[in-house]
């Protein structure tokens, strides 16, 4: 436990040059005076550690030393292997140097780490389109991920919802969701989400962004769909669920309608329960996402979206009631 401890501290003050006692005995999840004792053993060892004394300091190796590979544990190699995927990476133009990379990797690793790490890619594959979705391919994805990389302005013109827009954006990050990819970019102070297939041009400018200091990719996006869902599902509806009612339920509803669904602890005599869930915010989308639940779900409140769903489901039930319209086919002439 302590070796690999050392060989994280070691590769931490690789990664970031100069690093905190508190920071690091946080990352090794011990008390700041452990980390002290594993400083004294790593100098002991011939270690080049210094200590930069002050509110600025903190500890770093001698410029120049590096630390071999051959500490990585297996399951620590296989990892490494493992967030090669090879279809994003192609998708940025990153593939031809993922694949230099790994073999470096694979070259720097111990033998017996190396058919492991190898096989990680044949037994784990990254499809990221839903069921029945497809990949996008945005035409620009490649200059706009290019100016990610090297912090420069980008200037856009985009097709909106509403309207085409032209945009200079300071870009933050890229995320890929569901196949999609996603810009999050600066504009006049804000932080906005842009989906990259509806860039219709691309130019990356030569000037530099002030990228925010406090800025978080993941953090933002985690709040942004957070956000979206909440737009979505401003309102809350009281339905009757059979018990394959609730099944379907579990199996097509949104994964955030289902984690604030207040479900009754008692059954009536059929085994019916009431739940309290969130629903669109108009009510002809509260109504499609219900009306998938068939026969199977009962709205009781409120009263409007109870009668929507009587006149949606009284109209079906017209239309298929009276037999299949035909379109008459003109016969040809002789």
């Amino acid at each position: 436990m302590r070796a690999s401890r050392l060989f994280s501290i070691l590769t931490t003050l690789q990664a970031r040059g100069q690093v905190t006692a508190p920071e690091l005995a946080e990352a090794c999840e011990v008390s700041v005076r452990t980390i002290y004792r594993d400083i004294d053993a790593l100098a002991a060892a011939g270690v080049p550690v210094y200590a930069d004394r002050g509110a600025e300091g903190g500890y770093r190796l001698l410029d120049g030393y590096r630390v071999r590979l051959n500490g990585l544990s297996q399951p620590e190699a296989e990892a490494l292997f493992m967030a090669g995927l090879p279809g994003p990476a192609a998708a940025l133009g990153l593939d031809a140097a993922m694949i230099a990379a790994q073999t470096k990797l694979m070259a720097a690793l111990p033998e017996n780490l190396r058919p492991n790490a190898r096989g990680m890619q044949q037994r784990f594959h990254l499809d990221a389109p839903g069921w029945f979705g497809e990949t996008e391919e945005p035409k620009h994805l490649r200059v706009i991920a290019s100016a990610v990389l090297r912090e420069n302005l980008i200037e856009i013109r985009y097709q909106s919802w509403k309207a085409e827009k032209r945009r200079r954006v300071a870009p933050l990050g890229l995320v890929l969701k569901g196949g999609n990819w996603y810009l999050a970019g600066l504009v006049d102070g804000s932080v906005r989400t842009y989906r990259v297939a509806r860039v219709l041009d691309c130019i990356a400018l030569d000037e530099p962004i002030a990228r925010p200091s406090d800025f978080d990719l993941a953090a933002y996006w985690r709040a942004s769909i957070e956000r979206l869902e909440a737009e979505l599902h401003p309102n809350e509806a009281k339905v009757r669920l059979s018990p394959f009612g609730l099944k379907l339920f579990e199996a097509l509803s949104h994964p955030y309608v289902k984690a604030r669904m207040r479900l009754a602890d008692t059954a009536d005599a059929d085994g019916w329960r009431i739940a309290t869930m969130p629903v669109g915010k108009t009510l002809w989308h509260a109504a499609t996402e219900l009306l998938r639940l068939g026969a199977e779900a009962e709205v009781l409140a409120p009263d409007e979206l109870r009668e929507k769903m009587a006149e949606m489901t009284s109209a079906m039930a017209a239309r298929y009631a009276a037999p299949p319209r035909r379109r008459a086919v003109a016969g040809r002439k002789g």
